[in-house]
C-alpha cells in the first residue's frame, strides 16, 4: 500500500514523530527505512551465509538505471554490508555496479555523469562501470549471428561502421512499438548478463518493485514469452548460468518512493522518473508501457492485487534439459514453436548451429510485425 504523510508518535520507536504510514504503520524516517531494508535482507538470506573459509565471497552485480528503484536498492545492500562489517569485520559477498547508458530516449549525458559520480562517491567501496548499450558485441559472442538471422535478408550489417552505428540500425528495424521495445528488453538483458559472465558474477541483484514484476509479468504473456516468466520475474537460475534475483519483489513503487525520500544521501543521485502523459494515443504505446500504465493506476486502488500476480510468477517452475532447444537471441526454450524442431540446444549452445528463435522473438521478427 503506498505510504502517505501523517504526524503522531512513531509505532516502533515511540519516540521520534511519524513522517508517514504505510501498511497501517505510522513509522519515522528512519524506523521506516529498517521496514523497508527488512524486506531485502530477507530476500537476500541465501548470500548472507558466509562461504567456507578460504572460499571467495559471493560476487554480485547489480544493474544502476539512477532510479529510484535501483537506487535505493544500493543503499539498503550497502546498510547490510556495513552492519555485517561492524558485526564480522567481513562481508559475504561483494557487490560490483554496472550502469548502462540510458538509449530509449534522449537523456541530458551531463545531469547523467553528475549522479552517476555522486553514486560512485557516495557508495564508495564498491566497482562501478559505465557501458553504453553497443558494447553487447564486446560481450555477447554470438550477436551478430543472430543479429543478422533475426532481421531477415532485408537488413545487411555493415560492420565497417562503428558499432553504435550497427545497433542503431538492427533497432530501427522493427517497425511497432511493442516490437521495438521487446527488442531493447531482450538487448539490456543480454547486455548486463554477458557483462555478469566475463567479471564472473554468479548472481545478479535486479531492482524491480512488485509494481514492476506485475506489469512485466502481465506483458510477458500478452507478448508470448510467458515460458520465459520462470526467470524473468521469478528469483531463479537463468538459462545463461547467471542466477537472477528480485530482493525488492516485496515492496512496491510508491514505497520505494518514499524510501529516497527519507534518504538524504540519495538526492544528489536519483533521477526522477518522467511522469505519464495523459495526451498520448494508445497505439502508440508498446505493451510494456500500456502494462506498466495499468499496473501503476490500479496499483493504487489494489495493492494487494497486483502484489499477487508477482507472487504467484514466483512460484512457476521452469523446465529444461540439455536437449531443449534454446532461442538465438534471448535464450527462451523454443522447442514449442512450430517449425523449430532444429536448432540450438542447451548443451550445443556453444557449436555453430543455425540460428533459431523462440516464440516471443518470432512474433516480434520484422517479417511478421503487423
Amino acid at each position: 500500500m503506498p505510504a502517505k504523510e501523517l504526524t503522531g508518535s512513531c509505532m516502533d520507536c515511540k519516540d521520534a514523530d511519524a513522517v508517514l504510514t504505510t501498511r497501517n504503520r505510522s513509522l519515522c524516517g528512519p524506523c521506516y527505512q529498517v521496514f523497508l531494508e527488512h524486506k531485502v535482507y530477507r530476500r537476500m538470506e541465501r548470500y548472507r551465509k558466509y562461504p567456507d573459509p578460504g572460499s571467495p565471497s559471493y560476487r554480485l552485480l547489480l544493474p544502476l538505471s539512477l532510479g529510484v528503484s535501483s537506487s535505493s536498492l544500493l543503499r539498503m545492500l550497502d546498510t547490510g554490508m556495513n552492519r555485517q562489517l561492524a558485526k564480522n569485520a567481513r562481508t559475504s559477498y561483494t557487490i560490483e555496479i554496472i550502469a548502462i547508458e540510458p538509449f530509449t530516449h534522449a537523456y541530458d549525458e551531463a545531469l547523467y555523469t553528475k549522479r552517476f559520480e555522486a553514486a560512485r562517491e557516495t557508495f564508495s567501496k564498491y566497482t562501478f562501470n559505465r557501458i553504453p548499450l553497443h558494447s553487447i558485441f564486446d560481450y555477447v559472442p554470438n550477436m551478430t549471428e543472430a543479429m543478422r538471422e533475426y532481421v531477415g535478408s532485408q537488413f545487411k550489417d555493415d560492420t565497417s561502421r562503428s558499432n553504435e552505428e550497427r545497433l542503431a540500425a538492427f533497432r530501427g528495424a522493427n517497425s511497432t512499438a511493442t516490437s521495438k521495445a521487446d527488442l531493447d528488453n531482450v538487448l539490456f538483458t543480454q547486455l548486463v548478463v554477458g557483462y555478469a559472465k566475463q567479471t564472473g558474477c554468479e548472481s545478479i541483484l535486479w531492482a524491480d518493485s512488485d509494481t514492476s514484476l506485475a506489469a512485466k509479468t502481465l506483458a510477458g504473456a500478452a507478448k508470448g514469452r510467458g515460458a520465459a516468466l520462470t526467470w524473468q520475474v521469478s528469483d531463479a537460475m537463468s538459462p545463461w548460468g547467471v542466477r537472477f534475483d528480485f530482493p525488492c519483489r516485496d515492496i512496491s513503487k510508491p514505497e520505494l518512493a518514499l524510501y529516497e525520500s527519507v534518504s538524504p544521501d540519495l538526492s544528489d543521485i536519483v533521477i526522477p522518473d518522467e511522469p505519464l502523459s495523459e495526451n498520448i494515443l494508445t497505439k502508440n504505446l508498446s505493451i510494456d508501457e500500456l502494462m506498466l500504465r495499468y499496473v501503476t493506476t490500479q496499483g493504487e486502488k489494489y495493492p494487494g492485487v497486483m502484489a499477487n500476480v508477482s507472487r504467484t510468477a514466483n512460484k512457476l517452475d521452469s523446465y529444461s534439459s540439455l536437449d531443449s532447444t534454446i532461442c538465438s537471441l534471448c535464450s527462451a526454450i523454443v522447442d514449442n514453436v512450430k517449425g523449430n524442431e532444429t536448432g540450438i540446444t542447451v548443451a550445443s549452445q556453444f557449436s555453430v548451429q543455425k540460428p533459431q528463435f523462440c516464440y516471443g522473438c518470432t512474433r516480434s521478427r520484422p517479417e511478421i510485425d503487423s
